[in-house]
């Protein structure tokens, strides 16, 4: 099959007016993470099949294909028709023509998640301390917690010594049980810079009393630091939420501009067929294995801020998020409206009829075609490190070129 083709310009205008469109590269991730175009999703050809209904709810979902020249078009346009897809096209010229027009690419995985995360830095000025100062502090037995914002997986494989894991929207709900001291400072780590960047600022927004910091540059800033890992922990932050906290998070979505539905509104916005709805429940896996609302995929929340791209590839789609306790929700919701979403924090639901079972988990891709993130495993080279630190540095400047994200700080 042959796809109709679209100019650069008409995506770009799509993107700029917030229509609903999935741009996706064809291209397995390692191929991807050299270069594309800022709200670009990969899905690679060859799993299209197994992708394409989980992450493209509507059949009639305008979607954009492209590649670089390797040939995958014809056979992705076939796999979609294949699948009911009724609104396929490619980018004419492929990703050449892209470049061509002048407009960006962007290297990396969620890139626009990381870009977002710098210019929240940026915008906020949020507080930071060196790998060299946060080990001193360890070392003197200062009155500090660290918060380790990954999935549990990533800190149990390497994490600061004494750490705890705390994984990013779980913050603000436990944060009172692992600091219940207001003269304690809190660290807040993740690999890199994004999520410890995002962490610190959910704290600061909800209005904890502690003092803040994220540890600059994570688990990378730490080993370029030449400073010592654990491996193997095991400690998880427990509920516990600071005074406020709830009242202070429903606050912070709603000055991001947030809504928030009950269950007849919900059910309203679902009828609504012509717009793509993404449903996330953003608690842990193990509150979704126990019980939760029919419809809801299972994405934890600071997770789907990082990895919006791959949970969601239709930009100009809705979202509506839920979480028992509401905190979860509402500070997941704050970070996806100042990404550009329309999003919405669902109120209750949880009195009815659950479902029961664990998550659905796509299988991971071949090795040889992922793209190896500079924070994964112990092995990575510290010129890598680097390499990615100094690219980091750079998006703020690169989001301000591409001039078509529509993020705004709070």
């Amino acid at each position: 099959m042959t796809a109709l083709s679209i100019a650069p310009s008409q995506i770009r205008s799509m993107l700029l007016l917030r229509d609903e469109i999935a741009l996706l590269d064809l291209r397995h991730e390692a191929a991807f993470a050299t270069g594309h175009p800022l709200f670009a999703a990969n899905m690679a050809a060859g799993r299209i099949a197994l992708e394409a209904e989980t992450r493209l709810p509507r059949k009639d979902v305008p979607v954009v294909v492209y590649d670089a020249g390797e040939g995958l078009v014809a056979q992705a346009a076939d796999c979609f028709k294949a699948l009911g897809y009724t609104n396929v096209r490619q980018l004419a010229g492929g990703l050449q023509t892209w470049q061509a027009a002048g407009y960006e690419v962007f290297q990396d995985v969620n890139s626009y998640a990381k870009a977002f995360g710098e210019l929240v830095e940026s915008r906020r000025h949020t507080p930071s301390l060196p790998a060299e100062e946060v080990a001193a502090l360890i070392a003197s037995k200062a009155n500090i917690a660290v918060l380790d914002v990954r999935r549990f997986d990533e800190y149990a494989t390497m994490n600061i010594p004494g750490s705890v894991s705390v994984p990013g929207a779980e913050l603000v709900l436990r944060a009172g049980r692992a600091a219940p001291d207001p003269a304690t400072t809190i660290i807040v780590n993740c690999a890199g810079r994004t999520r410890s960047i995002i962490g610190t600022q959910s704290l600061i927004n909800a209005g904890v009393t502690n003092r803040v910091v994220a540890l600059r540059n994570g688990t990378i800033g730490w080993t370029l630091a030449k400073q010592e890992l654990e491996h193997g922990a095991n400690r998880r932050g427990e509920v516990g939420a600071f005074a406020g906290a709830e009242a202070n998070a429903r606050d912070v979505a709603y000055r991001a501009g947030v809504r928030h539905l009950g269950r007849e509104e919900a059910l309203a916005l679902t009828a609504q067929t012509p717009r793509t709805l993404y449903r996330f429940d953003v608690r842990s896996a193990e509150e979704y294995a126990a019980g939760h609302i029919a419809g809801f995929r299972h994405y934890p929340g600071g997770q789907l801020v990082q990895e919006i791209d791959m949970a969601a590839p239709v930009r100009g789609a809705r979202i509506l998020l839920t979480d028992d306790r509401g905190v979860r929700a509402d500070m997941t919701a704050s970070w996806l409206a100042q990404m550009g979403w329309e999003v919405y924090v669902l109120e209750g639901g949880y009195d009815g009829a659950l479902e029961m079972g664990p998550p659905l988990v796509l299988p991971r891709p071949d090795p040889s075609h992922r793209y190896r993130r500079p924070y994964e495993g112990t092995d990575v080279d510290t010129s890598a490190m680097q390499a990615y630190l100094d690219w980091e540095y750079g998006l703020v400047e690169q989001l301000k070129r591409d001039a078509s994200h529509g993020f705004f700080v709070i």
